[in-house]
């Protein structure tokens, strides 16, 4: 679907959605038979978010490609791709949502509506331990999309580290893509894998691709140790059991140890945190998806985890209701409450291990953009100490890395965004008359 740019008139709309991932694009499905003038904002070249992402190597599956072609046949659906929020803009009377300011590669503007629904996903949940900053080693997720956008891993030997089914979808795409996957290290129990395989027949469609999905490489209570090489990865060392070790040669590592909630637009606004499925760091929602502030709902793994399923049906719930469909939202509860059951398995039987918070050591990097090590912030008191005393999440992004692995480390809450929620362009700044950080000398806070 190629980028619609957008004009004066459309400028202001009935429903804005950020995020085109299965939640943005059920909400704007939802919501379109309504006549409402419906706005989809990406900040990727194409609807999909990272579960459909599109690339080179990649083919989708039915269900993405359709959920495209009927936002390209609806004509009071509008999607922006290539933009991204970067703060709040000047509201107007009119407005019943927060004004948001826009900018793609060519322009800012002021976004008004009268609803706003955030569909802004997750972020894998990156934790540091010797060796991480080695070239080869990645999020992963992140190896995934790298996969899709055109990577060449034709005959690389891979380690997949972490914990949850991302490892396992991880594994699949690297295979399909001509890699050995030689080791899956999950850190969770065997018992505790066990538990939720014993649940999957509740969901009859995700026990038939865990089986699909299985890899005589995986070995539970397994977690990365450390990556070893000079200028490149060379090998992994894994912790099995309580004792054990082993030493694999690898030429590339992908670990993800879980997701983190993208909730930082939602706090800009005000929304409020909470929910059991995201551990309380998600956007707290309501049974009809609205959050804490007026006008604006919230929908997908914004508000805790639990599979493209689950976004579904809380984007269409949360479209319906943008449209003032309140009955074929509720319609929708029963389904809601099936999926949410499988976020829940997943959130009981994928606890990360205790053990991973001594990974590090003194010398390992935290902070990557800003190379502050774990030593600089072991004695400091929070993560707004950490910052003043270390540059600790101020460098390129954001505290979106070092803001989850201290909280997991340290126990640390990252301080709310500010104004501006994203280095903007001076022109945009200027053209929608936008309100100035708080702080103009430093970098936009995460």
């Amino acid at each position: 679907m190629p980028m619609n740019r957008p004009t004066p008139m459309h400028e202001r709309c009935d429903t804005l959605i950020i995020g085109a991932g299965p939640a943005g694009m059920a909400a704007a499905l939802a919501a379109a038979p309504s006549g409402a003038a419906i706005t989809v904002v990406d900040d990727n070249p194409q609807p999909g978010g990272q579960i459909w992402r599109d690339g080179p190597q990649v083919a989708l599956p039915p269900l993405a490609q359709q959920h495209r072609a009927d936002l390209a046949r609806h004509p009071n659906i509008r999607v922006l791709s290539g933009t991204r929020v970067v703060g709040v803009g000047a509201s107007q009377p009119t407005d019943k949502a927060p004004a948001l300011l826009l900018e793609d590669a060519d322009r800012g503007w002021t976004q008004h509506s009268h609803r706003i629904i955030l569909c802004t996903g997750a972020r894998e949940l990156l934790l540091p331990f010797p060796g991480w900053t080695l070239p080869g080693v990645t999020g992963a997720g992140a190896l995934q999309a790298l996969i899709k956008a055109g990577l060449d891993v034709r005959g690389q030997r891979i380690v997949i580290a972490g914990t949850g089914p991302l490892l396992l979808a991880a594994a699949a795409t690297a295979t399909q893509a001509g890699a050995r996957v030689v080791r899956i290290a999950e850190q969770a129990p065997w018992a505790s894998l066990a538990g939720f395989a014993a649940q999957l027949p509740r969901w009859p469609a995700k026990a038939l691709q865990a089986l699909a999905l299985i890899h005589p490489g995986l070995r539970a209570s397994t977690h990365v140790l450390e990556a070893q090489g000079t200028t490149q990865v060379q090998s992994v060392r894994l912790r099995k059991g309580v004792h054990a070790e082993e030493t694999i040669a690898c030429d590339r590592i992908a670990c993800g140890f879980g997701l983190v909630p993208n909730t930082q637009l939602g706090q800009l606004l005000g929304c409020v945190l909470g929910g059991p499925l995201s551990g309380g760091l998600g956007l707290a929602v309501d049974a009809q998806m609205r959050t804490t502030v007026a006008g604006v709902l919230a929908a997908g793994e914004c508000t805790g985890f639990g599979g493209s399923e689950r976004a579904l049906v809380q984007g269409a719930i949360a479209g319906h209701m943008a449209a003032g469909q309140v009955q074929q939202a509720l319609a929708l509860r029963p389904w809601l409450a099936r999926w949410e059951g499988f976020a829940q398995a997943l959130q009981t039987s994928f606890v990360l291990n205790e053990q991973l918070k001594a990974l590090p050591r003194p010398e390992t990097l935290v902070c990557r953009c800003e190379d502050v090590a774990y030593a600089d912030l072991a004695p400091r008191q929070g993560w707004i100490d950490a910052k003043l005393h270390t540059r600790c999440g101020m460098g390129a992004c954001q505290g979106r890395i070092c803001g989850a692995a201290t909280q997991h480390l340290f126990g640390w809450t990252p301080a709310a965004p500010r104004q501006l929620l994203a280095p903007a362009r001076i022109a945009t700044l200027a053209a929608c008359g936008a309100p100035a950080p708080e702080d103009a000398s430093a970098a936009p806070s995460a």
